[in-house]
């Protein structure tokens, strides 16, 4: 979910912030507000982290969780859980223990390697929170947004930034001190933005299905996109990076299946096309679906759609995890969507979040408690390797 500014911008933040602060004054770099456990193989189970995080975060007698992941580059990246942040500076090879607390992340956002943005939840609770960390995540303090509850959150860097609710889009440029609304349509139930002028809604029209619509000039007005037939409505998510576009649009969930088509654009949503369209037994038909469908999602049979990576004009990637299958896997596309190709992992959860700093770099964290572990590939997803394994049981 990452756009081309954000990219450019988190490798500008990260190779300056790799001179100024003198990370790696040992032969193991430290992330600012990390402290750093030993361990005996490179990339080698939980890093000795399990007692330090279950302590912290307050679960030392159930199990840690993963929910997100976020990478500034190649080999400097932050993986959240449910009261705990750790941090690699060596492409996981050793991971640190950044934050232990009441926060439990749901979505982490760092434009560079001191400030870091995130949405988070606190215990039995529902409400989710905007907080914001000015030391690489060792604290963290809540911002006041005024009542609005934001389900995703893209920062352009340490000040400009966007925030987007169920139904809505909203824009800072104080850092999350102060926001502003964006227009959208009317039924609006997923918006995106790659510039302050330039965005994308996805709208539902009951007894109809889904419209695309398309601003340029920051939501004053908004035209017809793309148009696609569903006979269910339930919302969907956007994510845009330089000229490609990309729609996932929901049909219905049932048997722990879920319906869903995914559309992409290489032009700013001049032309769409289907990429697949995954119509389930439990689900039903998926928004857009002919007779056949135009195939199906990663981590088939009934493969639930995590987030998207973005990376330029061509390249995207999308998470996905099966509960009816017990696995995880992801789909790719080098080409906006023109040819897509699903490969699964060899892990036995059953949802995941991706982070792809570069076009074949990226890393995907299993954010089911049944192995929770974060992976590495290199080679665009085709292989992966695991970097961190935490304790999948109470021991």
């Amino acid at each position: 979910m990452t756009t081309k500014s954000r990219m450019t911008w988190k490798r500008i933040g990260a190779l300056a912030l790799s001179v100024t602060l003198a990370w790696g004054l040992g032969p193991v770099h430290t992330l600012p507000g990390a402290n750093a456990a030993s361990s005996p193989t490179c990339g080698s189970g939980d890093h000795g982290l399990t007692a330090t995080l279950k302590k912290g975060s307050g679960v030392e007698d159930q199990r840690l969780q993963f929910t997100d992941i976020d990478f500034l580059n190649n080999t400097t990246g932050r993986a959240g859980g449910e009261g705990f942040l750790i941090g690699t500076s060596n492409s996981g090879c050793t991971w640190q223990s950044i934050y232990t607390g009441q926060w439990q992340f749901t979505q982490l956002d760092f434009p560079n390697n001191v400030n870091g943005f995130a949405l988070a939840q606190v215990k039995d609770s529902p409400t989710t929170y905007l907080i914001r960390s000015t030391d690489g995540g060792a604290h963290w303090t809540r911002m006041d947004t005024k009542g609005i509850q934001f389900k995703r959150i893209d920062f352009l860097n340490k000040n400009e930034g966007f925030g987007y609710t169920y139904n809505g889009a909203y824009l800072t440029k104080d850092g999350g001190a102060t926001w502003s609304s964006i227009s959208t349509p009317a039924n609006t139930r997923g918006a995106v933005f790659t510039t302050q002028k330039q965005g994308y809604a996805i709208v539902v029209a009951p007894g109809s299905g889904y419209r695309i619509m398309q601003t340029s000039n920051g939501g004053k007005n908004w035209t017809q996109s793309l148009k696609v037939a569903s006979a269910t409505w339930s919302g969907g998510d956007l994510y845009a990076s330089g000229n490609q576009v990309w729609a996932l649009l929901y049909g219905d969930a049932g048997m722990s299946q879920q319906s869903y088509s995914l559309y992409a654009s290489g032009n700013e949503g001049k032309n769409w096309r289907q990429v697949f369209a995954q119509s389930t037994a439990g689900g039903g038909p998926a928004p857009g679906a002919n007779s056949t469908g135009n195939g199906k999602g990663p981590a088939d049979p009934g493969g639930h759609p995590g987030n998207m990576a973005l990376i330029g004009n061509q390249t995207a990637y999308l998470s996905a995890g099966s509960p009816a299958a017990g696995k995880v896997g992801i789909g790719r596309s080098y080409d906006a969507g023109s040819t897509w190709k699903n490969i699964d992992l060899k892990d036995p959860g059953y949802s995941s979040r991706i982070s792809f700093p570069s076009a074949k770099t990226g890393w995907l964290v299993v954010t089911s408690d049944n192995s929770p572990a974060i992976y590495e590939t290199t080679d665009g997803g085709t292989t992966w390797k695991q970097k961190m394994l935490l304790p999948a049981v109470n021991e």
